[in-house]
């Protein structure tokens, strides 16, 4: 009976902790959402994390849209092959890649790559005091480091997500009309006639939402981390996997939101 007991008194606990760390990162990231609206503005930050968002991810981004987009026109048509319906390939790669697969793989890059060096650069600050000394330099750290980061998540995102929506489906039209031997007018009137604005707006804010989550979750677990280069090492790996299960998390419930209906 007692260990009984002792299990549903640790499931307490961790249920606990849970629904704690949640408050904690809510309340955190309204922080940093309300020194957005109140100046000073550091437009220096904000630029430099941002060019760190969009263009230094830019490379790993547009890779992987290039190569899934090539990969879904493949395992489509084996598919569709069986069933003579080889037609509709286009409108599974664009409607594939524009609602699903450019949102989230960027985010998960974006996630691994921008996530764990957010995480790294303010938990090496907490950890050698830099983050107090800004206090004592009358700065506050939530404005200087957290704000510009969160801003430039949300809007940095969007924009990598287009380049990774028109690659991925170029990827899929190499694939079909030079492997497959898709007529290249057919297939881009089959993609346009298929895809609606909808599908690109429901996109591009998913990758908005995704954005703020990856720099919220790095600029939270840099923030209070704790233990020297140990206590680093531990927020930059919690930080890509937190943001990783977010933007897999909400990518179902912004999906089940908007297509559902």
């Amino acid at each position: 009976m007692s260990w009984i007991l002792s299990l549903i008194a640790g499931l307490g606990a961790n249920a606990l902790g849970l629904v704690r760390g949640a408050g904690q990162l809510a309340l955190f990231g309204l922080n940093g959402l309300s020194h957005l609206v109140r100046p000073p503005f550091y437009w220096r930050a904000f630029l430099g994390a941002f060019f760190e968002f969009a263009y230094f991810s830019l490379p790993v981004v547009a890779l992987t849209a290039i190569f899934s987009g090539m990969v879904i026109a493949l395992q489509s048509y084996t598919g569709f092959a069986r069933y003579n319906a080889q037609s509709a390939i286009a409108g599974i790669v664009v409607l594939s890649v524009v609602r699903e697969l450019g949102p989230v793989l960027a985010g998960l890059m974006v996630a691994g790559r921008v996530g764990s060096a957010m995480a790294a650069e303010i938990g090496t600050m907490r950890v050698t005091d830099q983050i107090d000394a800004l206090g004592t330099l009358s700065t506050n750290p939530m404005k200087y480091l957290v704000a510009p980061r969160l801003l430039a998540g949300t809007l940095a995102l969007p924009l990598l997500v287009v380049v990774a929506d028109i690659l991925g489906v170029m990827g899929g039209f190499i694939v079909s009309v030079i492997k497959l031997g898709f007529s290249p007018s057919a297939y881009i009137l089959n993609t346009f006639s298929i895809l609606t604005p909808n599908d690109v707006i429901v996109g591009l804010a998913k990758a908005a939402v995704f954005g703020f989550l990856i720099a919220l979750m790095g600029c939270y677990n840099g923030y209070n981390s704790r233990g020297g280069a140990q206590g680093v090492g531990s927020a930059t790996t919690a930080a890509v996997v937190a943001a990783s299960i977010l933007v897999l998390a909400f990518d179902y419930m912004l999906t089940e939101m908007f297509f559902s209906r």
